[in-house]
């Protein structure tokens, strides 16, 4: 199969808290804690207990491999119902370019 992908997927071994926003940018549910199953610059893959929309935006805090955090928005592109919950895609709506490098840089060691 051919990857369609702009950016290299990576397995990442963290969690990240998903705050929902809604249209004015507000806050509307409690943090989620999910487990990433890979991240590229441009989104991440990541399972889920709960019940997330297609088409939702979440503001996002990751904690990478050298414990900083990066602060980002997602949007929920894709979801698929599993025995042990939910695993979605999601594309990075807003990141820094300063965070976005963080990503380029564990990709390059992660080659290595």
């Amino acid at each position: 199969m051919e990857e369609k992908r702009r950016h290299k997927r990576l397995e990442l071994d963290v969690n990240i808290q998903l705050e929902k926003l809604n249209e004015d940018g507000v806050t509307t549910l409690k943090y989620i804690h999910v487990d990433v199953t890979d991240i590229s610059r441009s989104g991440l893959g990541f399972s889920a207990k709960k019940e997330l929309e297609i088409g939702s935006y979440y503001d996002t805090k990751i904690q990478i491999w050298t414990k900083e955090v990066v602060d980002a928005v997602i949007e929920i592109v894709r979801s698929e119902k599993r025995e042990d919950g939910y695993h979605y895609g999601a594309t990075f709506i807003g990141m820094t370019d300063t965070d976005a490098l963080k990503i380029d840089i564990y990709q390059i060691f992660n080659d290595l």
